[in-house]
């Protein structure tokens, strides 16, 4: 069985379903990263949506914070339910927002962190499925904080991918499998 799969697509291409549908066991732990902003309805709006497509017995585990993904991830046993991470994106936004290096700073608190993530997860035993948007496909952002995000994002996801047993990109909703559980890496 893969224990580890990465899950990667642009914004609205449906890797989030298809990351759902990839851990058919009834009892999950679905890992949300992002966090809630009171000030903004149409973003409570889109995790209320996540929330409803996901089946009642699917345990919710909010992980807003880069340390309580981090935590999950490494209390982990081989016995534990499936866990599906959604989304490593948002997760390293607020790394970048918790080591203030919108503006050039922090970039070690963020090397850190990313290596903890990487560590944790290519330690894990319980089966794994990691969603993250894939980045770089496009032209190059305008502003600093776009092309430091989009550095930062690349780069966790090619050293994510080298720890995971089967990396799948989502375009229009269709997987495209860039490497296959058994595969070489």
């Amino acid at each position: 069985m893969t224990s580890r799969t990465l899950v990667l697509g642009g914004a609205r291409s449906g890797k989030s379903a298809h990351a759902e549908g990839l851990v058919t066991d009834d009892v999950v732990t679905y890992v949300a990263t992002a966090r809630r902003y009171a000030d903004d309805p149409e973003w409570e709006q889109r995790i209320a949506a996540h929330v409803a497509r996901r089946p009642t017995q699917w345990t919710t585990v909010e992980a807003p914070t880069p340390d309580d993904l981090l935590a999950v991830l490494t209390a982990t046993s081989e016995s534990d339910p499936p866990i599906l991470v959604d989304d490593v994106a948002t997760w390293l936004t607020g790394v970048l927002d918790e080591a203030g290096a919108w503006d050039g700073a922090g970039a070690d608190v963020v090397e850190r962190h990313c290596a903890h993530l990487v560590g944790a997860v290519a330690q894990i035993r319980a089966r794994l499925v990691l969603v993250s948007a894939e980045v770089g496909l496009g032209v190059v952002p305008g502003t600093r904080s776009g092309r430091l995000f989009r550095d930062h994002l690349g780069s966790l996801n090619a050293r994510l991918a080298e720890v995971c047993d089967e990396v799948v990109l989502v375009v229009a909703g269709i997987p495209l499998r860039l490497r296959e559980a058994g595969g070489s890496r």
